[in-house]
């Protein structure tokens, strides 16, 4: 691996500028050493560890946001891109298991991993964890900093990793295509930043945010209380039949499925603080450019979603509102902190003592792999993880509401939360509540909701 010169005084990206706003100098926050994203995947076949380590390493040396530093020093930030250096792969034993219970061992494996910390002195921002069942039945987890990467990153690596393996091992894989560098995305966000586009957005912002307020949940505990805080993960499955009919109902009022979980979710929000005019964070994957789609780096965006529930008597008309304000939003969208400059009042409530922020994501990635092979392995992501946690990686702050939609169809769920705001009592019983409004709201659209 030929090493590069440092480069310094790339831009930050407007994620990155925004995950600082959190970051205390405390060890917490998106700069702590526990903000990360961690993935799995069973690998089957022979597996020759040393040129897999060679594969992570290629890999990691094509990615500038996994070689960066951001430097903070005179009230403006940078990146600096350092010359890479090898992975780190750390390679274990499992339990021994037999073959049907090797997905639960699979997920304690993932859920350990994520209770860990990992130095952001160290680079690059990837480092793997082999697990081994026997010499032909592995899992091989991914970890990336939140600040190099994002959920669509952690697909994009293990599909270049995995070729790069098969093409090491002398196998006829199709190359994958070079990666515009990261920076360049975040150059670009600047000099897009006074389009006509972007200016006309940042219009349509303030005029739709005017008087408006992100939605805050009532917390159990206070700030003030000074609560030791770690992010436990609630994990729950809609059932088969909930999830095919959820589905079915999206694709009839010509709606994506994130509209209609947010319409349920919407509904609750209602119920739990009985505001009418809901301002929701919702995440977005943000990779609105083409030349960036094979990039690696923090592209998500909260997007403040605003509905108005005024005179919605049915689900149906939730999710008619919803799906609106999710359209207009979409072919509006700018990064977060050029909305809230538009809506200086947007984020107060959630400063309050005794508030929280509640976020929503749903992930629906196109490339997930299931079982597909590349050279003599065959890969499959650990997907549909049943088991909660009492300790994962960091999220900033109060709650993020995850759906996974399996491409079988089924849709899991992960309610991650800081504990020294949120009792796990109270998430469990958000959860059967929002099961609920969605199971009534797509078996009878147009009664009234309760």
């Amino acid at each position: 691996m030929t090493a590069s010169l440092t480069t310094t005084g790339h831009p930050l990206s407007f994620t990155q500028q925004f995950l600082r706003l959190f970051d205390q100098g405390d060890g917490q926050g998106p700069f702590s050493a526990r903000y990360n994203i961690v993935v799995g995947w069973r690998v089957r076949g022979r597996l020759d560890v040393e040129t897999l380590h060679q594969a992570i390493s290629e890999v990691a040396a094509k990615h500038d946001s996994l070689n960066a530093v951001i430097t903070r020093g005179d009230g403006v930030a940078h990146q600096s891109i350092q010359p890479p250096s090898p992975a780190r792969l750390l390679v274990v034993d499992l339990p021994k298991a037999s073959p049907e219970y090797r997905g639960r061992k699979a997920e304690e494996l993932l859920t350990e991993i994520e209770s860990g910390s990992y130095s952001l002195q160290e680079l690059p921002h990837l480092r793997a964890v082999l697990g081994r069942f026997d010499d032909e039945d592995a899992v091989l987890a991914l970890i990336v900093h939140h600040t190099a990467g994002d959920g669509w990153s952690m697909q994009l690596l293990i599909r270049d990793i995995v070729t790069c393996y098969a093409r090491r091992r002398g196998h006829d894989v199709p190359e994958q295509p070079a990666p515009r560098p990261y920076h360049e995305y975040a150059a670009w966000q600047q000099e897009n930043a006074e389009s006509r586009s972007a200016v006309a957005a940042r219009a349509y912002w303030r005029e739709k945010l005017r008087g408006a307020r992100m939605l805050s949940v009532t917390t159990d505990h206070a700030r003030s209380a000074g609560l030791a805080k770690v992010c436990p993960v609630h994990r729950f499955t809609l059932t088969q039949e909930l999830s095919a009919e959820a589905l079915a109902f999206a694709k009839r009022t010509r709606s994506s499925p994130f509209m209609v979980l947010l319409a349920a979710y919407n509904v609750l929000l209602n119920r739990l603080t009985g505001a009418t005019d809901l301002v929701i964070p919702a995440i977005t994957s943000g990779r609105s450019q083409p030349q960036f789609q094979e990039t690696v780096g923090p592209f998500f965006n909260f997007l403040p979603l605003r509905t108005d529930l005024t005179g919605c008597r049915t689900f149906r008309q939730v999710v008619d509102k919803t799906r609106s304000t999710c359209v207009e939003a979409y072919a509006r969208e700018i990064p977060f902190l050029q909305i809230a400059a538009e809506s200086p009042e947007l984020m107060a409530d959630a400063a309050l003592d005794d508030k929280a922020l509640c976020a929503l994501q749903v992930w629906q990635f196109a490339t997930v792999m299931e079982g597909e092979r590349f050279g003599d392995l065959e890969v499959e992501e650990v997907r549909g993880r049943l088991f909660s946690q009492p300790n994962g990686t960091d999220i900033p702050d109060g709650a993020l509401l995850t759906f996974d939609i399996d491409p079988s169809g089924e849709i899991y769920g992960n309610f991650a939360y800081n504990s020294n705001l949120f009792t796990e009592s109270s998430i469990m019983s958000m959860v059967a509540e929002f099961s609920g409004i969605l199971r009534y709201g797509v078996a009878a659209p147009d009664s009234p909701m309760e």
